[in-house]
């Protein structure tokens, strides 16, 4: 029991930390080397690692991971961020726009690869009209967080909960849209507060003439994939296998499969197969009836101390493991589908707390700086912990009975 204790602990806190720099071990690295000493100390077996593994949200985020990696290489992020360029009639008008856009794309496509695929481009279309990237990367960031709030297919834990609750498609949606909406105006409203000279003093604009290079074939092939993809989650096929078989598919286009490879976040899928075994066997060995009734007794079946709980677990070992730690005590309370509405949403808006809540954060940050942009810790926080206050209260409100 203590050497299952020690291990889960070990790997939660590697993947809080992101990595142990004297030994170079990044989370996908501290989840693989976690989840081979819970096989090598038997407190599961090999059988019992891969029954762990819940293989319908592996295949759900590689699916989602070809479909953006055929999206990118159309050219289609480019063409979105030049339409959005052309048309930027103010600094307000363009905050509005990369927001919007930012939420609708991370409502069907994995946060972290918009993020990943809109992030230089919001940099350099910033730069051409003469503004500060900073105030519109933290939107982008932000945005990506609260807009994939809405979806099962939004980020990597709502597809865990998805797979979890068995929850349809268009019912998750339909109960989350609202919180996100209502989200992202709280968004705009609070970047425009906080960064005032950039959104209400007179400047020169510089140009944004930008120059896409599409690939028509490509392109009309992808956004066929993905209109089919978003079809296929409201006709209420799992989403697992709409995606694996619409990302394969594209895999039929004439090109080399090695670029569409060199875009999937492979270390992402190991961090997922690992933690899947970790958690099993820390759930195995310690969590106990005692604990499971004192667990109960907390009131996780009340949506204010679920939603703060959550909230609070998500900051420490960040979102995905706060679901897979908080998963098992929502199987059997009351109201099973509420509760595991809140938790996706706590999960989710608890990443904009601070530029270390999520990995689209993170990406949106080391972008900026491979770009010559800082994003201090006290300029994410001092609009990131208001907004995350805000929309969890709002949050919390919409999903009470």
């Amino acid at each position: 029991m203590l050497t299952a204790a020690l291990i889960f602990a070990a790997t939660y806190l590697i993947i809080a930390l992101g990595r142990l720099p004297f030994l170079r071990l990044d989370r996908a690295g501290a989840a693989l080397l976690g989840a081979a000493l819970m096989v090598a100390t038997g407190t599961l077996s090999l059988d019992d690692a891969y029954k762990a593994i819940d293989f319908s949200t592996i295949t759900l985020l590689l699916g989602m991971m070809l479909i953006v990696a055929h999206l990118r290489l159309s050219g289609f992020f480019t063409s979105v961020t030049a339409f959005i360029a052309r048309r930027a009639r103010g600094p307000l008008f363009l905050l509005a726009a990369i927001i919007v856009i930012t939420g609708v794309l991370s409502a069907f496509l994995v946060n972290d690869a918009v993020c990943l695929m809109l992030a230089p481009l919001v940099i350099e279309t910033t730069k051409r009209l003469g503004r500060r990237p900073l105030p519109y990367l933290l939107a982008l960031a932000m945005a990506s967080n609260i807009g994939s709030v809405a979806t099962i297919t939004g980020n990597p834990q709502n597809m865990m909960i998805g797979s979890f609750s068995h929850l349809p498609y268009v019912t998750f949606a339909a109960a989350l849209t609202p919180v996100a909406a209502m989200g992202l105006i709280a968004l705009f409203a609070a970047i425009a507060a906080f960064h005032p000279r950039d959104f209400f003093r007179a400047n020169d604009p510089g140009s944004a003439a930008l120059r896409p290079r599409l690939h028509p074939a490509l392109l009309a092939c992808a956004l066929g994939a993905t209109v089919l993809a978003i079809v296929g989650f409201f006709a209420g096929i799992p989403p697992a296998e709409v995606a694996i078989v619409l990302g394969a598919l594209l895999l039929l286009y004439p090109m080399k499969p090695q670029r569409v490879y060199r875009e999937i976040d492979w270390s992402l899928l190991l961090l997922f197969v690992g933690l899947f075994i970790v958690l099993a066997g820390a759930e195995k060995v310690l969590l106990t009836p005692a604990l499971r009734e004192a667990v109960a007794n907390a009131g996780l079946a009340r949506v204010p101390v679920l939603t703060i709980i959550t909230a609070v677990l998500s900051n420490l070992v960040s979102n995905v493991p706060a679901v897979l730690v908080l998963a098992p005590f929502l199987k059997g309370i009351a109201e099973p589908d509420r509760a595991w509405l809140v938790l996706a949403m706590a999960s989710t808006f608890a990443g904009n707390f601070t530029i270390l809540g999520s990995v689209a954060n993170l990406i949106v940050v080391e972008q900026a700086r491979r770009h010559a942009v800082n994003i201090e810790f006290w300029a994410y926080f001092r609009i990131g912990a208001p907004l995350t206050l805000a929309t969890l209260a709002l949050g919390a409100w919409w999903l009470s009975p």
